[in-house]
């Protein structure tokens, strides 16, 4: 599921299915319905794979694709600066690149990595509410080691129930957050500090949120249906308190009804 945030900040959602991209926006308070056909597709070399990995993989991409290299989670592992990696020219279009670390409020504060390129859409991607860069690195290895070293402070986990169900303390200020984590880094680490100092807000179209969320996937029912209540990160969120995420369903060949 695509994503874009226009000059209101607002989050507008569309979604792939095969040759179709349809505006999620529009279907926010109408009914819609999801029938996976059984069939899932590596989101990588296309084949069709009983089980999908680590969202969206056959188990022999998980292992091979630079896609899923271990420092797609882990960036301080990366070493593409080193010359190693599993294919060195995706790894200079996006390790050895630069990257940013930052703040966000998805629930709470959460320090994180991304490229300059995935900007706003990994924070969007993470139901961020607000977030604010924190230092500029010219990779991914050294971005990762000043988000390794803010963990100790800092969450490096989106708590996913706490984003989708609104428990978000929007009373947080990031720029003092940000303040206090440039305390924490070592005198090399502050020399990447951002220049950019903004902090980015993000409002999503969400007509009631979950009261205690529930998981619903495709591994467990072939359809899914129900009232588009709103749509925050990668979530869908459904009435009855259903939320259905849609990355963790990359591959998966279905139809929409709405």
């Amino acid at each position: 599921m695509k994503s874009s945030v226009d000059n209101d900040r607002q989050v507008v959602y569309r979604l792939s299915l095969g040759q179709a991209e349809i505006n999620m926006n529009d279907c926010l308070g109408k009914r819609v319905k999801f029938s996976f056909t059984g069939t899932i597709h590596c989101i990588s070399c296309g084949k069709v794979t009983r089980k999908s990995f680590a969202q969206g993989f056959c188990f022999n991409c998980m292992q091979t694709a630079p896609e899923a290299e271990d420092c797609v989670l882990r960036p301080a592992l990366c070493k593409a600066h080193l010359g190693i990696a599993r294919d060195m020219a995706y790894a200079q279009a996006h390790c050895l690149k630069p990257h940013f670390v930052y703040l966000a409020n998805t629930g709470e504060v959460k320090v994180g990595v991304t490229r300059q390129s995935q900007i706003p859409t990994r924070w969007v991607d993470q139901g961020a509410s607000a977030a604010v860069k924190l230092c500029e690195t010219p990779n991914r290895h050294i971005a990762g080691l000043v988000e390794q070293h803010l963990s100790q402070h800092f969450s490096d986990k989106t708590v996913w129930k706490k984003m989708v169900m609104n428990q978000v303390n929007e009373t947080i200020d990031l720029a003092e957050f940000r303040q206090n984590a440039l305390g924490y880094l070592t005198p090399g680490m502050l020399r990447f500090e951002s220049e950019d100092k903004r902090v980015y807000t993000f409002n999503y179209p969400v007509i009631h949120y979950p009261d205690a969320a529930q998981t619903v996937s495709f591994d467990k029912i072939l359809d899914i249906e129900g009232v588009l209540e709103g749509i925050k990160g990668q979530y869908l969120l459904l009435d009855g308190n259903r939320v259905l995420n849609i990355r963790r369903h990359s591959g998966y060949e279905m139809v929409m009804d709405y």
